[in-house]
């Protein structure tokens, strides 16, 4: 499958191979819903407009209401899971006039150099049939085309490594958030893990980079919560010594808050489980 396939279909080919990371150095790989309530996803989206900074297109595009959805708990890399709408689907915001397509916190930041990349290799050849902004609500499904497209544009207009990475760990994110709403027993089940994990590499490559030239907060984090992300990335590798080393980092840091460090913590035991069952599930000769 890979991160960009299914572009052919918004009139993008050619991607399918394409690096995501602007590599410089060697670094290390590494529900909707409650059904009880009453109300329906609907009820928590506005139309909210936007100025396409690309093609100066005013559209409208699916957004959750400020407020009205909270967060219940995270993921071990701190993917947020929320207590009714995954807000997540809605912050890959895409023009459909020109297919440029951003997260929401990158969207308008985008210079005339950068507009005029994704002209000619995004917009010149973008399916307008291929994103439909007028849903009532965005499926999973929506949602990953609209950060394919988004990660398509990092790469076009050469953004810096720290936003490539966020807008990788997110798609890997949109990608789980799908995959954990299927039956274990779907035959989709196997490639959107397998997308899943190449995001994370990506994003793991990414930020690592970053941290060696960009200035934080990066994609919003400040370096502990970014090491943080790291580590536990690092941990879904097996890259026990890295994750460690992330870990340590947060635990010995003036900088990182208590609960960040008591997340260190448990996250610093967790690692430690997954190397004793590495071992153990290693039979001998």
């Amino acid at each position: 499958m890979g991160l960009f396939s299914g572009l052919e279909g918004m009139g993008l080919e050619g991607f399918k191979d394409t690096s995501i990371i602007e590599k410089k150095d060697a670094v290390d790989s590494a529900g909707d819903g409650s059904a009880a309530s009453e109300k329906k996803e609907s009820d928590y989206l506005i139309d909210r407009r936007y100025t396409c900074p690309v093609c100066e297109t005013v559209f409208t595009t699916r957004s959750v209401k400020a407020g009205k959805v909270r967060i219940e708990s995270k993921d071990t890399d701190l993917k947020p899971i929320y207590d009714f709408v995954d807000v997540g689907k809605y912050d890959a915001i895409t023009c459909d006039s020109c297919g440029y397509s951003s997260l929401t916190k990158y969207f308008g930041k985008i210079t005339s150099k950068q507009v005029k990349l994704v002209k000619e290799k995004v917009s010149a050849c973008f399916n307008r049939d291929s994103i439909d902004n007028k849903k009532e609500i965005y499926d999973y499904d929506d949602a990953i085309k609209r950060y394919k497209l988004a990660l398509v544009c990092t790469v076009v207009k050469n953004a810096k490594n720290g936003e490539r990475a966020y807008t990788s760990l997110r798609l890997a994110w949109i990608l789980r958030s799908k995959r954990l709403s299927l039956p274990e027993n779907d035959p989709m089940v196997k490639s959107l893990y397998e997308d899943e994990l190449e995001g994370l590499k990506a994003a793991f490559e990414g930020f690592q980079l970053a941290m060696s030239d960009e200035d934080f907060p990066i994609a919003g984090m400040d370096e502990m919560t970014l090491k943080f992300v790291l580590a536990d990335i690092a941990r879904k590798f097996k890259n026990y010594n890295a994750a460690a080393r992330f870990v340590a980092d947060i635990m010995i840091s003036k900088k990182a808050s208590s609960r960040l460090k008591d997340e260190a913590y448990n996250l610093r035991e967790r690692i430690k489980e997954d190397m004793k069952s590495d071992v153990a599930s290693i039979k001998p000769s």
